[in-house]
């Protein structure tokens, strides 16, 4: 009998399906298991209203069979089976769907989860077939019928004979090469890791022959070979049970088997939501931070599934990066993929089940922070700095959402608290939200621009990673109260009467001050009497928008050009060296430019800046010891 040709239009289709449209060859067993699932579909759906079909739910299945001999592997169901008109339709016409038909057909019907409507699927199985061989009878005909191909050249279509109604797909698989195995295919393990990855959840029972050893009888040590049928999949994914019938157990187990996590997850969120954006999810928040986390190697995502199955497994676009963090997965048949089932089309239905996740989780974070206040923080520890860093991301594009989940080290509770705590806590007259940057809490504990704030009785934001000034700055306020570093030209403390003392003194003192600018030259922008020192003699604080915490982290980052702060020395008229200061303008003014240049270095050090000559400071330091 003459082969049929596929059609020029499917030739062209075909050679692109082998070659093109799918990247991953195992996603063949993918394609063929959904359309086996579809197929049984049909009859079950048929059995509802057709008594004859003699079939319950529990007698549906799927079987794979493999014979490494023959190098076949076999999947066939017990579905609808197709006539020989569908046959030469279906499958000789790449991308004619009988799925997407029947979807169409039964529109009234509930509970239609066809899951194939592209009908190119089946083509997958050439990427690693010879040989693909198709045996199938109709419901409701007596007649069976195969179908054959290698491929390109065409098909043959003959009777053939089957003694129940359903289909089988035969591959023949390709030969091994130096670059690809094809006999892992005829691995029954791997088979089973595959449908566990891809069709988990099909809801028809996948089986298969496993062969397994168990002990001779009468004997202690000697084991004997047996074959038992074993079903590969669970069929019921977690998410689509209703809450009431599930522990925390059952999610923590299920979370640390599909995630490979050892903790259980801080929380969970199990959502089923309908509307505009129908999906289900399950998503964790995990206690601790993956070992790859803060590295270029971890990938965002949760795994997306299309009703039960597998199609992406890090799917970024569900996500936003300041919630990079969470794991989970997203079932949804609404969402609309490419022709391989590998990706998604951006379409405004990805973009509603994204922003509907993205609440979800701030959702349960802030509940997370009122309700449980030590899971929060621990989090925080692991997460904060995401957060944070989501703020000042996109121009504080999200910070309205972030700002009340972010929390700072507090110098007055000496924990972690919020901004809106902070708040609450801010006296009757308070104008602003006062805050101090360094590497570490001890050092900012220490620093001089410290003491005149602690000394009002009032409380500081410690800042301690480098994001921190940065989300602040785009921030600008929370609740119409500003932020205030404490190295700020001016704090807002002073009373008139005391801004008319200092401008006295200042006005006083202006020549020695002048002096001491035009000794250190650039470096400073201006030398002046401090009010914020009450121990340190000295001090360093900036004026404009980039603070000094701000020129180190800028600074840190490979770059030719190299940034700096308004720079202003702050001198301590109640600490003795301003005694000295003054006798050396009168009597010693070289002395003086000396003392200027280790002030300035001093300031430097107390702020963590690298001084610019080292050396210079070390013999200025030895000078004044002899």
């Amino acid at each position: 009998m003459e082969k049929t040709q596929f059609k020029t239009e499917s030739r062209r289709l075909l050679d692109l399906m082998i070659n093109s449209v799918y990247t991953n060859r195992e996603i063949f067993l993918r394609e063929l298991i959904s359309n086996a699932s579809d197929a049984v579909d049909k009859l079950y759906f048929r059995s509802l209203t057709d008594q004859n079909v003699g079939l319950e739910r529990e007698d549906f299945s799927i079987r794979i069979t493999v014979d490494k001999e023959a190098r076949t592997f076999i999947i066939s169901d017990n579905g609808i089976g197709m006539t020989r008109e569908e046959l030469d339709s279906n499958l000789g016409t790449i991308a004619n769907s009988g799925s997407l038909a029947f979807i169409r057909e039964n529109e009234g019907l509930e509970d239609i989860d066809i899951i194939g409507q592209f009908g190119v699927g089946f083509y997958s199985s050439f990427m690693v077939s010879k040989r693909v061989t198709v045996i199938t009878r109709a419901y409701g005909s007596e007649e069976a019928w195969q179908w054959e191909s290698e491929g390109l050249d065409g098909y043959l279509i003959t009777s053939a004979g089957k003694d129940s109604v359903g289909t089988a797909i035969i591959l023949n698989l390709k030969d091994n090469n130096d670059e690809d195995n094809y006999d892992e295919f005829l691995d029954a393990r791997k088979i089973k890791s595959l449908i566990k990855k891809y069709s988990d959840y099909i809801r028809y029972p996948i089986k298969m022959d496993m062969e397994k050893q168990r002990l001779k009888e009468g004997s202690e040590n000697e084991y004997e070979p047996y074959v038992e049928t074993e079903i590969l999949n669970s069929m019921v994914p977690i998410w689509r049970k209703n809450k009431s019938e599930l522990t925390d157990e059952d999610y923590f187990y299920f979370y640390k088997e599909k995630f490979f996590d050892y903790e259980n997850p801080l929380r969970v969120i199990h959502s089923s939501t309908e509307g505009r954006a129908t999906y289900n999810a399950l998503l964790f928040i995990p206690a601790r931070t993956p070992h790859n986390y803060y590295s270029k190697d971890y990938e965002k995502g949760l795994q997306l599934y299309s009703n039960g199955v597998l199609i992406m497994d890090k799917c970024a676009d569900l996500l936003p990066d300041h919630f990079n963090f969470v794991r989970g997965l997203v079932d949804s048949q609404d969402l609309s993929l490419n022709i391989s089932r590998e990706m998604l089309q951006h379409d405004r239905q990805l973009k509603l089940i994204a922003k509907s996740l993205e609440k979800k989780i701030a959702g349960e974070l802030l509940d997370m922070l009122n309700q449980q206040r030590e899971e929060y923080e621990k989090f925080f520890k692991s997460f904060g700095l995401q957060l944070k860093w989501g703020v000042y991301n996109q121009f504080g594009l999200n910070k309205e959402l972030l700002k009340p989940l972010i929390m700072f080290y507090s110098s007055r509770e000496q924990k972690l608290v919020t901004i809106e705590e902070y708040i609450g806590r801010m006296q009757e007259d308070q104008k602003y939200i006062y805050y101090a940057g360094g590497d570490s809490i001890d050092r900012i504990d220490r620093l001089p621009q410290t003491e005149l704030v602690k000394d009002k009785g009032l409380e500081i934001l410690y800042l301690t990673d480098e994001v921190d000034e940065f989300t602040l700055k785009v921030l600008h306020d929370y609740d119409g109260k500003e932020f205030k570093s404490v190295a700020s030209g001016d704090l807002g403390l002073e009373s008139e009467a005391e801004k008319e003392s200092t401008a006295k003194q200042a006005e006083d003192f202006k020549e020695l001050f002048n002096y001491m600018k035009e000794a250190l030259g650039d470096k400073v922008k201006e030398v002046r009497l401090s009010q914020r020192l009450k121990s340190h003699p000295v001090c360093l604080s900036s004026e404009g928008i980039l603070s000094l915490e701000m020129e180190k982290i800028l600074n840190a980052m490979p770059s030719e050009n190299q940034i700096k702060a308004e720079r202003i020395l702050e001198i301590n008229a109640h600490h003795p060296i301003f005694a000295t200061l003054k006798d050396l303008y009168e009597h010693d003014r070289d002395k003086l430019k000396a003392y200027s240049e280790i002030l300035y270095d001093q300031a430097l050090l107390i702020e963590g800046i690298a001084i610019e000559d080292p050396v210079a400071f070390s013999n200025a330091i030895c000078n004044l010891m002899v």
